[in-house]
């Protein structure tokens, strides 16, 4: 049994890409992070995978409206590489800043 109070961390990263196996990639890639996390003692809440190939082509303000509910429920985010080519995580991390979070990643493990 783990002892102490958990920690919650938030993955941010690119989610939507040009294609599929771009998709597939990128849900993959914050699934090796959101592991590494758990595994480091982290509640881990991976947006990535929570709704992964819902979409469909339609429209996801649902999904994104949800994650930033999320977001709000947690004590920290983490920044996957790459993470400025998406207006979703960068909207995250404005939100992270605003609920004054702790931030890591930038593409690096903790």
């Amino acid at each position: 049994m783990i002892s102490g109070k958990m920690k919650v961390i938030y993955i941010a990263g690119a989610y939507r890409s040009g294609s599929e196996s771009s998709v597939f990639d990128n849900i993959m890639k914050a699934r090796a992070v959101a592991q590494e996390l758990w595994h480091k003692g982290w509640i881990v809440i991976c947006p990535h995978t929570n709704t992964m190939f819902m979409g469909n082509g339609k429209d996801d303000t649902i999904f994104l409206e949800g994650d930033l509910e999320l977001l709000r429920r947690c004590d920290a985010i983490y920044m996957l590489k790459g993470w400025q080519e998406s207006k979703g995580a960068t909207a995250e991390l404005r939100l992270a800043r605003e609920l004054d979070l702790d931030v890591y990643g930038f593409g690096s493990p903790m």
